[in-house]
C-alpha cells in the first residue's frame, strides 16, 4: 500500500514522515499574555526584597506550583532541584533531581542548568552556560517561573 504525499505517517508501519522538516529544532514557551509584572510585589514581598542584604538575592515564585514562595540565594552555590538535599528543593516531576545551580560571583548572581531533562530558562530563552542575572529576570525550572531580585547595592 503506497502512503499518500500528504500523510504524516507512515500507512503500513505508522512510522512518523519528517517530510520537508529539516533536523533543526527549537524548544519555545509559549507566551502568556495574563500574568502579572514582575515589578507587581506583595506588600510582604516588597518589604523582603527591600530587607535583602547587598551580596543575597530572592527568587520569587510567580506561576506553577508554591506560587509566592520565596527562595533565599545567600551562599556562594547554591542547588535548585527535586532531590531533598538541594538548597532549592522543587518538588515536581518536571523538575530534575539536580536541575540548576546559582553561583554568586563579580558581585553577580549566575544560573546555569545541570544537564536536567528539561532545562533552565532565563526570560523564556533556554539557556546554554551561565546566564547572569539581573532585576526581575525570570527565571523557569520546570513548571516553577520565578522571579529574582538582588539585594539592593549600597
Amino acid at each position: 500500500m503506497r502512503t499518500p504525499d500528504t500523510s504524516n505517517f507512515c500507512a503500513n508501519c505508522g512510522v512518523a514522515l519528517n517530510r520537508g522538516v529539516s533536523g533543526d529544532t527549537t524548544r519555545v514557551i509559549p507566551a502568556v499574555t495574563e500574568e502579572p509584572l514582575a515589578e507587581d510585589l506583595s506588600p510582604d514581598d516588597l518589604r523582603a526584597v527591600e530587607a535583602l542584604p547587598a551580596d543575597s538575592a530572592l527568587l520569587i515564585v510567580l506561576r506553577g506550583p508554591d506560587t509566592g514562595a520565596r527562595y533565599l540565594i545567600n551562599a556562594d552555590v547554591t542547588t535548585a532541584g527535586r532531590h531533598p538535599r538541594c538548597d532549592i528543593f522543587l518538588d515536581d516531576i518536571t523538575v530534575s533531581r539536580k536541575h540548576a545551580r546559582f553561583v554568586r560571583r563579580d558581585g553577580y548572581v549566575w544560573v546555569s542548568d545541570e544537564n536536567s531533562l528539561n532545562g533552565t530558562y532565563v526570560n523564556r530563552a533556554l539557556i546554554d552556560g551561565e546566564v547572569a542575572l539581573r532585576r526581575g529576570d525570570e527565571v523557569q525550572i520546570g513548571k516553577f517561573r520565578m522571579v529574582f531580585y538582588p539585594g539592593s547595592v549600597g
